[in-house]
């Protein structure tokens, strides 16, 4: 029985997929082509929960309130308080203007951080 699974184990290791990227090009070079898959070649912005699934990170300081409740940990609560903080004190130039927004916190903070950038997207190559 034992061998039977280590069997089963090395016949699955050998089939599973790599951990090597599928694309050759970097996060904020992938596009979408007409039938919804990603690319490194001509097509659409990915945006939105494709762009997340993609590892791009989004603009913090541009984004909408609904790009920004998909990030992981934010929802839609934080988000509005990110949109409002921005628009009464301006762009947040800063982590420290991020976290003090009540509600985001260290944990919060991190993700923000993991997930979004505060310069503009053309500096960065943030595409959403």
């Amino acid at each position: 029985m034992s061998l039977g699974l280590l069997a089963l184990g090395v016949v699955a290791r050998a089939r599973w997929p790599d951990a090597k990227p599928s694309l050759d090009c970097p996060p904020e070079a992938v596009r979408l082509d007409s039938a919804g898959l990603a690319t490194c070649g001509p097509g659409t912005v990915p945006t939105g929960a494709r762009a997340l699934a993609l590892g791009l990170k989004l603009d913090l300081n541009a984004a909408s309130e609904a790009e920004l409740a998909l990030v992981p940990g934010v929802g839609p609560d934080l988000a509005r308080r990110l949109v409002m903080a921005r628009e009464e004190q301006g762009r947040f130039t800063n982590w420290d203007d991020v976290d003090a927004v009540p509600g985001v916190g260290s944990a919060k903070l991190q993700t923000l951080r993991a997930a979004t950038v505060l310069e503009s997207a053309a500096a960065t190559g943030s595409v959403w």
